[in-house]
């Protein structure tokens, strides 16, 4: 018989940790070797016991979940990492994968997809809530289908957003400002926006890194 997958469970809230244990607990192949109340408890518990898998909150004092994340990886890279949180935004998502996480559940899953998240993850399989793999998924499709602009327009698109003029971008670049004005006519024709204004929000919106100069 194969042994049981040793869990860790981090969570700032005693009701939800003790409803975990209870939950996990009664299964054969699962045991809840400890409980965390922080981050920092949660990498020195992690540290102390070396558990198969963590069952991770993100919003937790002293150390979030992702800080723990980090450090917890980069000190054992065999643990596993299941996030269970109440955050759907898909920048909590992708930190958490991008941290090390290999999986992330939304508190509202069912008792059956919270088992079979602690199952798969411990087997080195990617888990994620039905929801957020649809948000991932389209998060991607809307990516992939985002026109390409040419590096000198992602520029000039980026000082855009940091509210330059376009007499201040051709400084900047070292073009002139009739040039500045074609490449924004390209931008505009290319993401369909109607005006100055909408070129600054879609920056803004799509976190355009600031230009390197």
């Amino acid at each position: 018989m194969a042994e049981a997958i040793r869990v860790l469970i981090a969570d700032d809230h005693a009701v939800v940790r003790s409803g975990l244990a209870n939950i996990l607990g009664v299964e054969p192949d699962i045991k809840i070797i400890g409980e965390a109340k922080d981050g920092l408890e949660a990498i020195q518990k992690a540290e102390e016991l070396k558990p198969d898998v963590i069952l991770m909150d993100i919003f937790m004092p002293r150390c979030s979940g992702l800080e723990a994340t980090v450090a917890i990886r980069q000190k054992l890279p065999d643990v596993k990492l299941l996030i269970l949180t109440i955050s759907d935004r898909e920048e909590d998502l992708f930190k958490a994968l991008r941290f090390g996480a290999q999986g992330y559940l939304l508190k509202s899953a069912s008792v059956t997809e919270v088992v079979e998240a602690v199952k798969k993850t411990a087997a080195s399989e990617a888990m994620l809530s039905p929801d957020i793999a649809t948000k991932l998924v389209a998060e991607f499709s809307s990516r992939a289908n985002k026109p390409k602009l040419s590096t000198r327009e992602s520029e000039i698109l980026q000082l855009l957003g940091e509210g330059l003029t376009n007499t201040e971008i051709a400084n900047r670049l070292f073009i002139d400002e009739s040039t500045v004005r074609t490449h924004f006519r390209r931008i505009r024709d290319k993401l369909h926006l109607r005006n100055r204004g909408e070129a600054i929000a879609y920056a803004t919106r799509n976190h355009l890194p600031t230009a390197p100069y």
